[in-house]
């Protein structure tokens, strides 16, 4: 029996965006921290665009993503789709279908492979087709390529001046992540270090807003290699931290967030809360840094690049690039750290992380997080950077069921390891948290006896640290920086310093 096919695929296609619609038109995005979302926000501003933040994820955007779309994707599709899909369906019913298709576009990150996250503008298109809005535009960012120039009188104009900003933006904004993340835990005043995030935020907000609107490409990369703006920014957001009161000696368990980008880097309901539930449940959590993903799509555009070797034009030539471009984005990181003291915690090395995971996962595999995940959680644990590594991972996504696969055989060559993997729903939270609580429990106990076993190497009582850290209150100031003397725990760390042991 034969079948005619009467309509091919296509590839999504939007409507022109042209320059001169630049002032009517408002650039939406999303689907990384209130952070990164705040910088973007002043990048795209700074370039000449209206631009606004989608509203926070909710539960209802779940259902309706996957009321509009597939019921069968994970639920970062669905998340992301229902968020956009509920804000549009909002806006037309103010303001017309029509209105809302000349008004906005949504601008988001694009790639191929496995993951859906390939997808992604189909579940889109199909989302906005079920409300009517299928003038509605998007466009997508391909997360592979640096410079992505278009045409003088293209509307949304991602050359190489826009993304090195995007690049710098990020390192700020992991930077003033992870030292919230170890300065919170341990404040004395509930909610200070909350508000000095949101005040250093502001300050390399501003100074997004005031970088040079166009720059040709060479010169954009110049500028961006010698610019002090934002370090003196960073250095001014140092000031909103210094204030910070802390008790160091809380004894908490070190939990390492690993997973699937999305999952890992959000801080609201896409993932059950994780971070904040963790730290209420007496924690010190270790986001996911984005700047890390951003290393590994490097290392991992290296490793292709040298399988090309005598045999693609330039192939040597372009891994030198990539190699010096590795070289300068974990330089500018570092001094982004360095405005902080040094606090927050450095990248971990590519090629370590690729060494440690190759027994268990093919390097060349680079669906969903390739051997990033197997690479974190091992070095996590032998590094002893974490009593606890806590994996969120959408349900049923393809790679990361094969990374969850080979975790097992990382946990029978580690069976000290404390995982827990978490497969996320989105709308399953009790089952989720109380597997990842059972899991927490151990990891408590580990971080108390580590405490006991410094307290013993230091040869002081739990009375006897405290007094000291009262002699030496440089130990509770927020810019110190807590060496790591064989403890994993912050608590336990600060007392071998005090006592000058070791475990």
């Amino acid at each position: 029996m034969s079948r005619i096919l009467e309509e091919s695929y296509r590839a999504y296609e939007p409507r022109p965006f042209t320059a001169d619609q630049r002032k009517d038109v408002t650039l939406l995005f999303g689907g990384v921290t209130w952070r990164a979302e705040k910088l973007l926000e002043g990048l795209f501003k700074s370039a000449g665009y209206n631009a606004q933040r989608l509203p926070d994820v909710t539960v209802e955007d779940l259902y309706l993503g996957r009321e509009l779309a597939d019921v069968g994707q994970c639920c970062p599709t669905a998340f992301t789709t229902g968020n956009l899909s509920s804000f549009l369906r909002n806006e037309a019913e103010a303001i017309g279908a029509d209105e809302v298709a000349e008004k906005y576009v949504y601008v988001t990150a694009g790639a191929c492979g496995a993951c859906r996250f390939g997808q992604y503008h189909q579940s889109y298109e199909l989302a906005l087709k079920n409300l009517g809005l299928e003038a509605f535009r998007m466009f997508l960012v391909q997360q592979h390529e640096i410079d992505q120039s278009k045409g003088k009188d293209a509307g949304l104009q991602t050359d190489i001046h826009l993304l090195l900003s995007t690049a710098l933006g990020m390192m700020a904004a992991d930077a003033i992540q992870d030292l919230e993340y170890q300065l919170r835990p341990y404040e004395l005043e509930q909610g200070a270090t909350n508000r000095a995030a949101q005040k250093a935020v502001s300050e390399i907000y501003d100074a997004m807003l005031s970088r040079p609107k166009q720059m040709p490409k060479w010169g954009s990369v110049l500028w961006h290699s010698t610019t002090r703006r934002f370090l003196k920014a960073m250095r001014r957001a140092r000031g909103h931290f210094e204030d910070i009161q802390l008790d160091r000696l809380r004894v908490k368990p070190m939990v390492k967030i690993t997973g699937e980008f999305y999952l890992a880097t959000a801080e609201g309901v896409q993932n059950y809360n994780m971070h904040k539930w963790l730290e209420g449940e007496g924690a010190e959590v270790q986001p996911a840094p984005m700047v890390v993903w951003f290393d590994y799509l490097m290392r991992y555009g290296g490793q292709k690049l040298k399988l090309g070797f005598g045999i693609k034009d330039k192939a040597r030539q372009n891994y030198a690039l990539l190699k010096l471009g590795r070289r300068f984005f974990r330089f500018k990181y570092d001094q982004m750290r360095r405005m902080l003291g040094g606090v927050p915690r450095p990248m971990p090395d590519q090629d370590k992380l690729r060494e440690l995971a190759a027994p268990f996962f093919d390097n060349m595999i680079n669906g969903g997080e390739g051997d990033l995940l197997i690479a974190k959680a091992i070095w996590a644990h032998t590094q002893r950077k974490a009593h606890m590594i806590c994996e969120l991972s959408p349900y049923g996504c393809l790679p990361n069921t094969m990374s969850i696969g080979a975790m097992a055989a990382v946990q029978g060559r580690y069976p000290d390891m404390l995982y827990a993997p978490i497969e996320v729903k989105g709308d399953s939270d009790v089952h989720a948290l109380s597997r990842c609580q059972m899991v927490l429990a151990d990891a408590k106990i580990r971080a108390q006896e580590e405490f006991e076993s410094a307290l013993a190497a230091a040869g002081l009582t739990a009375d006897e640290a405290r007094k000291r850290a009262k002699e030496h209150p440089k130990v509770n100031t927020p810019f110190w920086k807590v060496p790591h003397r064989g403890a994993v725990g912050t608590a336990s760390n600060v007392v071998l310093e005090l006592g000058n042991a070791t475990l």
